[in-house]
């Protein structure tokens, strides 16, 4: 607690926190096994064609490997993203935090924010939206439609709780 400052954070009661990750499809060895099975194929097939008289298609066996490298890379290097989610009585906080290390930060009050959703007949829910005092920040992005929906589920109880104001407890 800074002097002067009658509120301390640490107090208020989190209603709902989140931190999200992007998934990873693959471990470090399956990556490695994938990269020798695409890369032993590739090969394998370089060498019918290069029997065949056709030579010059034998390097671009190479670049597939090389573009599915390339790919893998790039979504190993953005698992870093993180994003969290907290919900206070008083604020709720979605903190954005990059791969490279770039950090996004939004404070809303609860008791405006509503939550919107973008949602596909078929898929479920596709994106999700906090709307607040027209501000609109896209949410969850790492999450599949049925762990949106859970969390859809989980947020909106948070939200209810936090407009609901503070419950007085006797006992306490």
């Amino acid at each position: 607690m800074t002097p002067g400052n009658d509120f301390d954070e640490a107090a208020e009661p989190k209603l709902f926190t989140a931190l999200l990750t992007p998934h990873r499809s693959l471990s470090r060895t399956g990556f490695l096994a994938l990269m020798l099975f695409v890369g032993g194929v590739s090969f394998i097939a370089g060498i019918v064609f290069l029997m065949m008289g056709a030579w010059p298609v034998f390097g671009f066996f190479g670049l597939d490997v090389l573009a599915i490298w390339w790919a893998f890379r790039v979504s190993y290097r953005r698992a870093g993203d993180t994003e969290e989610i907290t919900v206070t009585p008083t604020e709720l906080r979605v903190r954005r935090v990059s791969h490279r290390g770039q950090v996004v930060e939004w404070v809303l009050n609860p008791l405006w924010v509503q939550l919107d959703h973008v949602t596909h007949e078929e898929f479920g829910i596709e994106q999700l939206f906090l709307v607040s005092r027209g501000r609109r920040v896209s949410i969850a992005r790492f999450l599949g439609p049925d762990e949106k929906a859970s969390f859809v589920k989980a947020f909106r109880a948070a939200l209810q709780a936090a407009k609901r104001g503070p419950t007085y407890n006797p006992l306490t």
